[in-house]
């Protein structure tokens, strides 16, 4: 029997490797988390007893990113069920990660729902505090307790989004500091040692009055989606009591004022978020006014665990006739240079910012026409919850967005296609971002040597996320 201690990936994948070249089987591994404290440094793990063989095996890169995830659970039995996993890939079940009904797989894949559902919380609900340290300078630093060891993990999305700003974020796990160019990790820290409130907490609580809306008042969802361990280091939770008293008098004002909701699709998430339910659950929005007019929604289309995912803007007249993304005129150019880009359309996830199609009728020698009319910005905040909901379940190597609206969905509303073309860039939903020309806005280009300028263009861009998606 081999005993293993790990605490990290890396550890596990290096002693995993070990005893997968030494072919030694899943039963006679017994491995313990040692989750007490994450080490600073990785310790090497101990296989001086192991015997390396010749053998070679490889493994789909999908597992591996899956691992990663994983190996944030707080569940022990995480390192045993990832091990196992890796042995049945490397004896005779290279395809089994497509097997969702297989039990390892399936717990796996609950494991990776659970972390990314736990990343997403720490992104909403972390609130720093101000702290002036004895030079004068002006940190922030923040306290959060998740339910897995997610600091890793979610760290470089808080130093992207506050570049700028000296900040901590404590756990009692782990803790990280961002110096304004470097990621630094320490040790966990109690809630003890967390700083006192600041004004930025009256600020909070200002913000958070002021987007409440006492017509969509919850309590089970909202408990739901601000779990109430979270609550403690959530300012604005302090409020949660006094706004839902006064919440049946504001809509009663509401109502009389004929006050209109800045509503989102959140209100119609189901409560079992995957690909299935969305798209069930999306035949309900009506979340903006595209519903009224369009034939039905268009969502997403493509494999679950797709390593490239294609946003565009919304759906067009085919596609909305047909609830399906990309079969129309642009459709078609697309499948071109897929095909061309040597890009199996059947294998890549194809979705739009905006799911209905929005469109202004004009009377012509064809008769009733429906042109397409570029969704405004309400229109795309409304929807923006279900794509979220796609790229956060599918989790892609590589995102492109086909278009403007794509482009400043995801990069902000300040890109220009015309100058960040073409480039890979890191955004909040995936490391290699790219954004390149919309189908349409080809089709509709009058110039025909700027055309096939931009068809060569949209061929080089989808290569290029081709290849960085493997």
């Amino acid at each position: 029997m081999q005993f293993m201690t790990v605490q990290t990936f890396d550890q596990w994948r290096s002693a995993a490797r070990r005893l997968l070249m030494a072919d030694v089987p899943p039963e006679q591994v017994s491995w313990t988390a040692d989750d007490q404290q994450l080490a600073l440094f990785d310790s090497d793990v101990d296989d001086t007893t192991l015997v390396t063989t010749q053998h070679t095996f490889t493994v789909p890169k999908s597992f591996l990113d899956l691992a990663k995830t994983v190996a944030c659970h707080r569940d022990a039995a995480r390192w045993s069920l990832l091990y196992r996993t890796l042995w049945r890939l490397a004896h005779g079940k290279p395809q089994l990660m497509k097997i969702t009904t297989d039990d390892d797989v399936d717990a796996l894949m609950k494991m990776r729902k659970s972390v990314t559902r736990d990343v997403h919380k720490m992104k909403a609900f972390v609130r720093f505090r101000r702290v002036i340290d004895a030079s004068g300078q002006e940190n922030y630093v923040a306290w959060h307790r998740p339910d897995h060891r997610i600091v890793q993990l979610v760290a470089p999305f808080f130093s992207r989004r506050f570049s700028g700003m000296t900040w901590s974020i404590l756990t009692p796990d782990e803790s990280v500091t961002w110096d304004q160019s470097a990621l630094q990790y320490g040790p966990g820290v109690p809630v003890s040692e967390a700083p006192d409130a600041d004004a930025l907490e009256e600020l909070w609580k200002t913000y958070y009055a002021s987007i409440f809306n006492p017509a969509r008042v919850k309590v089970a969802t909202m408990k739901r989606e601000m779990p109430v361990r979270h609550w403690p280091t959530l300012p604005e939770t302090a409020l949660i009591d006094d706004l839902l008293k006064q919440a049946p008098d504001r809509v009663e004002s509401m109502i009389d004022r004929q006050e209109g909701f800045a509503e989102t699709a959140m209100h119609y998430m189901p409560e079992r978020v995957e690909l299935v339910s969305l798209s069930e659950a999306i035949q309900r929005c009506q979340a903006c006014d595209l519903h009224r007019h369009a034939t039905q929604p268009v969502f997403g289309e493509g494999p679950s665990d797709a390593r490239l995912v294609l946003v565009g803007e919304q759906p067009g007249d085919q596609e909305d006739r047909q609830g399906r993304p990309f079969v129309g005129p642009a459709g078609k150019l697309l499948d071109q240079a897929l095909q061309r880009a040597g890009i199996r359309r059947d294998a890549i996830y194809v979705t739009n910012v905006v799911k209905h199609f929005n469109f202004t009728e004009a009377t012509g020698a064809r008769g009733i026409r429906r042109l397409h009319q570029k969704p405004n910005v309400r229109e795309v905040f409304a929807c923006r919850p279900w794509l979220e909901a796609e790229l956060a379940l599918i989790q892609p190597q590589v995102i492109v967005c086909l278009g403007a609206t794509a482009a400043q969905s995801l990069f902000g509303r300040d890109f220009q296609i015309s100058k960040g073309r073409g480039k890979l860039i890191a955004t909040d939903w995936c490391e290699r971002t790219i954004a390149t020309w919309h189908p349409s806005a080809i089709l509709r280009m009058p110039d025909q040597a700027r055309k096939s300028e931009m068809e060569q263009q949209l061929f080089d861009d989808l290569v290029r996320a081709n290849n960085a998606s493997h």
